[in-house]
This record gives structure tokens, sequence and C-alpha cells, in this order.
């Protein structure tokens, strides 16, 4: 968040945020699962769009393991192939081997 476009988001609310990620055609990656949830499914009762969301599970991929955040991305970014992100949530976490698990969801709350 700190480099993404400009810096123009540290500290801007969730909404703000998930906008400008869909108005990029962007999906959020994101280990915050106290307060996007809720945007989530306000978003979804009001049938608002958003550019997808991959929650990932700080007790199996630390925030300080970068390495192995990216390898996980890398791997999910390989098995979706071009899906179309839009609307998908998914819950990413680090499997036994190296390749991690993918839960997904249309609809999680």
């Amino acid at each position: 968040m700190a480099q993404w476009d400009s810096g123009n988001f540290p500290g801007k609310e969730d909404s703000v945020c998930l906008l400008e990620a869909a108005r990029q055609r962007l999906t959020l990656v994101t280990y915050d699962r106290r307060t996007i949830p809720p945007l989530l499914k306000l978003w979804t009762e009001e049938e608002r769009s958003h550019g997808g969301v991959i929650f990932v599970d700080e007790k199996t991929i630390s925030p300080a393991d970068i390495g192995g955040l990216v390898r996980a991305l890398i791997s999910l970014v390989d098995e979706a192939g071009g899906m179309d992100w839009t609307d998908q949530v998914y819950f990413l976490r680090s499997g036994r081997g190296r390749f991690p698990t993918i839960h997904t969801s249309q609809r999680p709350y």
C-alpha cells in the first residue's frame, strides 16, 4: 500500500482502497480479516463489484515471510490462469509442499 499509486493510500478507508483497486482492475491481497469481510458483505448486499480479494492467513504465511507470500501468489496465478478475478474471494494458505492450498468462495459471509 505504501508504494501503490504513488503512496496515496496508507491511512485511507478500506472502501476507498477497494474501489480504486477495482477501478484499476487489481485484486487486493490482505491479511486483514477483521475489517475487509464486513465491507465485502456490505458491497455484496449493495450489488457493488470489486476487483477480487485474496486473504492470507498470518498463521501459515507470516507477514514477515515476503518470499513465502510471493511463492504462494505465483502458484495461485499459475493455477488460476487467466481467470477473471472480479468479485472473487480467495483464502490463501501455505501448503505442506511448495504449492499453496487455495480456498475460493464467491460469498464467504
